[in-house]
This record gives structure tokens, C-alpha cells and sequence, in this order.
């Protein structure tokens, strides 16, 4: 799950290229040894793997459709800034992966944030190596931009992709701004981008800030809001009711399932809509280089936001 942040990582305090925090946790910690040789440039195999495996079952699972490519600037870094949506975001995450693959294969690279923590646990590591994804640090931030690297980023982190279903279509970024602060760092401009349909592939029925706590596990790698969704309610339904153990048994069975990130899981074959917008230029979003104020970046995020709202409205 993606970090939860105001920043890239939890934190919104302003911090130092390369540092924040993760609740309490130093995101150095597991982000120090990360090594991503090409960043943005996935492997020769994660491309295979995309093209021949993954995109024929997104293709009959959400029948997606990619709009505005034309609308990406031709070259130099820029953040591709898009909402974030379904529990875990694997729908959104895998379809547009191997849309992106297909399309472009090796040629055009395209380094997507991820959250440090996944950097030190295997497979994930193995993951993000093939894949050429970077650590959701202001560090890796710049060396990508610095390298000519464009970044994707969701902002709303796991405060939008916890967010009920019936708030499906809405965008919000929870006030987040610290991918405003690396465009104005570097410089860059943002490009809006709008899903819609992928976050009712695991509808969400409430999001807490107490169950993190509760499970402990999600607040040691950051995650601040854990959701209930569906399948966790309807898995845990059947568990009451039909195995064969004594009551406290499947009590604590249904709790440890509603715990698993197996319910955050996309599991209904909904149609994914990906359309990019317009870039927008920093010196459209920025009044000068110099430091800007957390309202001036505030600001700045406010119409990055509006902007993918607009691309997600039907």
C-alpha cells in the first residue's frame, strides 16, 4: 500500500532530500540500501511478463481503455500524478503497468513511487528491482528528475484508496502536497492523470485509523488507515457461520481474516478508464523558484487535484 504522507513519506514536517518518517518509523531504514540500477526502465523479463501474462488478464478482467498519451511531454522528467483507488490498488496498478508495457515496452521509462518498506522485503524486492520503481523518498525523487526520469505518484496514498465505495469517482489527495514540493524542487511540470472504475474492483465499507493500531503490523510499516471491505465482511460471514469449530475459534478466524490484505484484493471484473491530461507548467502552479511556503505548495496540490477530479468525471 502506498505510503500515507502530506510528503513522500508520512511525515509533514518538511524533510531532507533522502530522509522522513514512516508513523514513527525512519524510512532510511528501509529505504538506505535500496539500489535501483535504472530507474524507470523495467527489465527485459518484467516487460515479457507484462505484455505476454499479466495484460491478457486485464484485458478480459476490466477491458481498459488509455487516453491521452499525446498529452506527455515528448522528453524531460515531469510527475505523472494520477488518484489512487481499490483497497491495495493492484487493479489500477496492474492495469496500467501493462498498458504502459505494451505500449512502450523498455523505450520510454517511467519510474512509479513505491513505498520504502517494500524495498526490504523479498519478493517485493525482487519486484521492485525488475520493474524499476524507486522508493517514495525525496532522495530518489531527485536522482530520478536529475536523471531525465518522469516519476508516477499517487498522492492519496492509503488515505484515498481506503476511501468508501460510494466515494468512488471522488479525488482526494488528503492534503497531501509533498509531490508539489519535488515538481517545484525540480522544477518539472505535473501531468494529471484520472482512473476511474478501479476502486469498486474492491469496494471499500469503511476505513479506521484505530484497526492499524489494533493489527499492529500495518502501523510498523506505516500504513495509518486500514479499510473493511466486501469480501472481508462476506469472507468473514462464512467463517461464523459455516466452519465447523467451536465460537471462539471462528471468531478469531473471521478477525484474522478481516486482518489479511487478501480482502483488499481486487475481485469484481469492472471496467478500468485511464485518461491523461494536459501538462501543467511549474510556472503556472508556482509564483517564483524560490522556497515555496507549505500554503504556496498547498495551493499548487489544490489544482493538480481539480485537475485529475476532471479526468475521472465520466
Amino acid at each position: 500500500m502506498p505510503s500515507d504522507s502530506r510528503s513522500p513519506t508520512t511525515s509533514t514536517r518538511a524533510v531532507r532530500p533522502g530522509s522522513g518518517y514512516v508513523g514513527r518509523v525512519s524510512v532510511e531504514r528501509w529505504a538506505e540500501h535500496v539500489a535501483i540500477p535504472t530507474p524507470g526502465v523495467p527489465s527485459e523479463a518484467a516487460v515479457w511478463s507484462l505484455r505476454r501474462l499479466l495484460l491478457p488478464i486485464v484485458r478480459l478482467a476490466h477491458r481498459p481503455t488509455l487516453e491521452g498519451i499525446e498529452n506527455l511531454p515528448e522528453t524531460g522528467p515531469f510527475l505523472l500524478v494520477a488518484n489512487h483507488s481499490g483497497a491495495l490498488a493492484v487493479a489500477e496498478i496492474d492495469t496500467f503497468a501493462a498498458l504502459w508495457a505494451d505500449r512502450f515496452g523498455r523505450s520510454r521509462p517511467l519510474a512509479g513511487f513505491a513505498h520504502p518498506f517494500g524495498f526490504a522485503v523479498w519478493p517485493l524486492t525482487f519486484v521492485h528491482r525488475h520493474l524499476g520503481t524507486i522508493p517514495s523518498t525525496y532522495g530518489a525523487a531527485a536522482t530520478a528528475l536529475g536523471s531525465g526520469v518522469p516519476i508516477l505518484v499517487f498522492p492519496g496514498g492509503d488515505h484515498e484508496v481506503t476511501r468508501p465505495f460510494w466515494q468512488a469517482n471522488r479525488v482526494d489527495f488528503g492534503g497531501r502536497h509533498g509531490f508539489a514540493r519535488i515538481a517545484h524542487r525540480a522544477w518539472v511540470p505535473i501531468v494529471p492523470m484520472g482512473i476511474r472504475g478501479s476502486h469498486l474492483t474492491a469496494p471499500v465499507l469503511w476505513r479506521s485509523r484505530i484497526l492499524p493500531w489494533l493489527l499492529v503490523w500495518p502501523r510498523v510499516v506505516g500504513v495509518k488507515r486500514w479499510p473493511i471491505t466486501l469480501l472481508a465482511v462476506l469472507g468473514s460471514i462464512a467463517i461464523l457461520f459455516l466452519v465447523p469449530a467451536s465460537l471462539p475459534l471462528r471468531v478469531l478466524a473471521a478477525w484474522l481474516w478481516m486482518a489479511t490484505p487478501i480482502t483488499l484484493l481486487p475481485w469484481l471484473p469492472l471496467t478500468i478508464h485511464i485518461r491523461i491530461g494536459a501538462p501543467i507548467a511549474p510556472d503556472a502552479l508556482f509564483a517564483s523558484r524560490e522556497q515555496a511556503t507549505d500554503d504556496a505548495l498547498a495551493r499548487a496540490a489544490k489544482v493538480v487535484e481539480s485537475a485529475v477530479q476532471a479526468l475521472v468525471r465520466p
